[in-house]
């Protein structure tokens, strides 16, 4: 009974670590009685999830919460905003760890890789399932480094809501701008959390303020602090015109009391909050019709009078509207505000049901599930993330995945925390659930129960009007909206320490690639090299760094290089014919094509076809033409960059009856690099938005280090005390810039950086590229 049963112990009328596999209430609460007290060694959690002290909840209950009590959340911010902070208090204030875990003493449950505690940042989004006044609330902490903005991206593509941290003395910072762009894109409502008020220089006004011009955002102001810097000590409710005070005296912030605010004793916060409210009150009623009805006839002559409860219902319609963003504020560090913030996640953002998937109707209750993250195990093997849309998961269950078109089996299912995993007997839809035996389940895949399932659901779809163009097959209609997946921007050569290693390499590649899908491994066609490709400088680092301490390889990394594209200036014309013999089949293959640039961009090359060209011809070849363009677009003629900003008309093709699919390629490909080469070329490089954040004294040296960058200044701003620089510099000029900028401000700035397009290189600059990369072998 007892052989899925690890670590199980009593402490201070407290359980610690449990692994259930299909236990009954009954049995649990009948082995508690024979079990003696135990400390585990390692991090201390508290409990399973709804285990407090001696109150063990019906496992069904859980395990499988109603779906209104469900909350997906992410918490994403700026680097450096306090996320993981945040996330550490919320799991001790909702009793799932027994300490409060500090980025700087590397003892957070979040930041469990060795390269996180090191650095003090998130690598990698991290997973934990917790409980908060009967809610279970799913919760990934993403990262805030532009190097690992996919992380963010694949999160909040299956989450329900967000909360949005902010450095209140920084307000909205480069990398907020980018994951708010993200959380529109998704349609995710959130929440904002105004952290840091007791750092010097926070201002409530100031953060308000940039998120309202910054953001484009409306603000519904739910809090005033107390205080702020070091006189920061609490907060007020807005809502309900409480004071919220945190216990000077308590260390973890666990006790604070809530009183309210009296004309006696606060006349003048009072006062300062009934016209929050007011203004609370009027600007909900401009944005949702159903509250403004209730306030102008009910509550017209005194908003004093209209119920908290009311107040808050309307916030939540609101808040799922995305047309206004609720704001609290508080500090992580010191442990104040964060009790108020869980409150507000269960009480503002969307459960699973109020969130509108259109795809759901078609499934009819089956299985619907999307594969959002892969994790590798040294003991399990492949870990997928899944959210369920739909239907339900059990161990031993077999599903079929429509993007690999193959049907595999889930051995277990775990709840996830963190690096340590709870294994559960079932998990319904509204859940974030962690599967164990899916050997070719990549990122964005959709899962659903059969492969028959996916095709009555498409048939339903079809009938119910779907307009979305039929592809190759009807199952194809109901894939889920993947990832997408920026592309490199830095590469470099990477090998083993022997030939006899390459294998290791090899899998070691192959492990990381599916886990993160941003990074992208090549074979170099001339040098037979490895090149592996990346967001930036941090991230192939870390990727080098994993490979050594997770694969036990000391490979050895070539110079960075920054990955640029070619294009071309002028249309030209080429024909090409390919005439061979195999065996005793001819093959022949007559090509006439034109190239053109095009004037808005685009990675992959536009495909025409001329009216004369036969398509009864095309049906059989189309497929061959295109691969043909596309392996031709891949290496340029300059730098063997891949070709971008063209388009492509097929004006004549003659086929020889009997000729294979192969040639067919062939012949398109060298024809067009034939035309490529008789262009006019351009290289196009990466330019990237740049934004420094500088003290007044050293502004002066920034700014001519920049000039020598050919960094272009778009605006400098006044935050405080500090300059914010921002503007636009190459990537190429960027390389080690970190400790550049470290010697020249003697460590007080801050920068951060994030692709913005690409642009054409000047001929003087063209020249002395191309001039310093002859004879170079490791080209991309």
């Amino acid at each position: 009974m007892f052989s899925n049963l690890r670590k199980f112990g009593v402490n201070h009328k407290k359980i610690r670590i449990l692994h259930i596999n299909n236990m009954c209430c009954s049995k649990i609460k009948s082995s508690l009685k024979r079990l003696k007290p135990y400390v585990p060694l390692g991090r201390n959690y508290s409990s399973l999830p709804g285990l407090v002290g001696n109150d063990i909840k019906s496992l069904h209950s859980i395990i499988s919460p109603p779906i209104a009590k469900i909350r997906n959340i992410g918490i994403m911010a700026h680097i450096d905003a306090g996320k993981t902070t945040t996330t550490e208090r919320i799991l001790y204030y909702s009793g799932y760890t027994r300490s409060l875990g500090d980025v700087d003493d590397g003892d957070t449950v979040t930041d469990f890789m060795a390269q996180e505690r090191e650095r003090g940042i998130t690598i990698q989004s991290a997973a934990v399932t917790f409980d908060w006044k009967g809610y279970r609330v799913n919760l990934i902490d993403t990262p805030g480094h532009v190097d690992f903005t996919l992380e963010v991206e694949r999160c909040l593509r299956v989450l329900d809501g967000a909360v949005a941290v902010f450095d209140a003395s920084a307000g909205v910072e480069a990398q907020t701008l980018t994951v708010w762009r993200q959380a529109d894109k998704h349609k995710i409502p959130r929440i904002c959390f105004l952290n840091k008020m007791d750092k010097g220089g926070a201002s409530f006004k100031y953060a308000v303020e940039s998120i309202r011009e910054k953001l484009k955002a409306k603000p519904l102001l739910l809090q005033l602090p107390l205080g702020e810097g070091k006189a920061f000590k609490g907060v007020v409710d807005v809502v309900s015109k409480e004071k919220l005070l945190w216990n000077r005296k308590s260390e973890d912030g666990k006790n604070f009391e809530r009183k309210p605010l009296l004309e006696m004793s606060d006349a003048e916060l009072l006062k300062e909050t009934t016209e929050a409210r007011n203004a609370l009150i009027e600007q909900v009623a401009d944005l949702d019709d159903e509250f403004a009805d209730l306030v102008l006839g009910e509550f017209s002559e005194n908003f004093d009078l209209l119920p908290a409860e009311k107040l808050q219902t309307a916030i939540h319609r609101v808040t799922l509207a995305q047309t206004a963003v609720p704001v609290l504020c508080g500090s992580a560090l010191k442990n104040k505000g964060v009790q108020p913030l869980l409150d507000a996640i269960t009480m503002y953002l969307p459960s699973p049901e109020e969130r509108n998937y259109e795809f759901l109707q078609w499934y009819k209750g089956d299985l619907c599930a999307l594969a959002f993250k892969v994790l590798h195990d040294k003991q399990r093997g492949p870990l997928v993330f899944m959210r369920i849309y739909s239907g339900m998961i059990k161990p031993q269950l077999a599903i079929y995945n429509i993007n690999g078109n193959c049907t595999e089996r889930i051995s277990r299912l775990l709840l996830p925390f963190a690096d340590q995993h709870i294994e559960i007997p079932s998990l319904t839809a509204g859940n974030i659930a962690l599967t164990v035996g899916l050997k070719h389940t990549a990122t964005g895949d959709t899962i659903v129960s059969s492969k028959s399932s996916a095709l009555a659901a498409a048939r339903r779809a079809e009938r119910e009007g779907e307009k979305k163009p039929r592809q190759n097959s009807e199952a194809e209609r109901l894939l889920l909206a993947g990832v997408e997946i920026p592309e490199p921007v830095f590469f470099c050569t990477i090998e083993p320490p022997s030939v006899a290693r390459q294998p290791d390499l090899d899998y070691a590649l192959k492990c990381l690639q599916r886990e993160d899908p941003s990074l992208k491994v090549k074979l170099d066609p001339d040098s037979g090299q490895t090149v592996l490709c990346g967001m930036g400088e941090l991230h192939i680092e870390i990727i080098h760094d994993r490979i050594k301490r997770e694969y036990g390889l000391e490979t050895y990394l070539g110079p960075l290089q920054v990955a640029y594209r070619e294009t071309i200036l002028n249309a030209v014309h080429a024909t090409d014919t390919l005439d061979r013999t195999l065996g005793d089949k001819r093959h022949l293959v007559t090509v006439e094509l034109e190239v053109k640039p095009i004037e808005t961009s685009s990675v992959t090359p536009v495909i025409k076809y001329a009216a004369g060209v036969s398509e009864d011809l095309l049906k059989v070849s189309q497929e061959a033409i295109e691969n043909g363009i596309h392996s031709a677009c891949l290496q340029g003629p300059l730098l063997g960059s891949p070709v971008q900003d063209v388009a492509i008309t097929l004006q004549s093709l003659i086929i020889r009856p009997g000729t294979s699919t192969t040639m067919i390629s062939a012949c398109v490909s060298r024809c067009l690099q034939q035309a490529l080469k008789k262009a006019d070329k351009q290289v196009l490089e990466p330019l990237m938005n740049l934004e420094v954040t500088v003290t007044r004294d050293y502004l002066s040296p920034v700014l001519a280090d920049l000039a020598q960058r050919r960094g272009t200044i778009q605006e400098i701003q006044t935050r405080q005390e500090n300059k914010i620089v921002t503007g636009f510099v190459p990537l190429a000029e960027i390389m080690g810039y970190s400790t550049v900028l470290r010697t020249l401000t003697s460590g007080s700035a801050t920068f951060a950086l994030e692709l913005s397009h690409y642009q054409a290189m000047n001929p003087q600059d063209q020249t002395t590229l191309l001039s310093r990369r002859s004879g170079l072998t490791q080209v991309l």
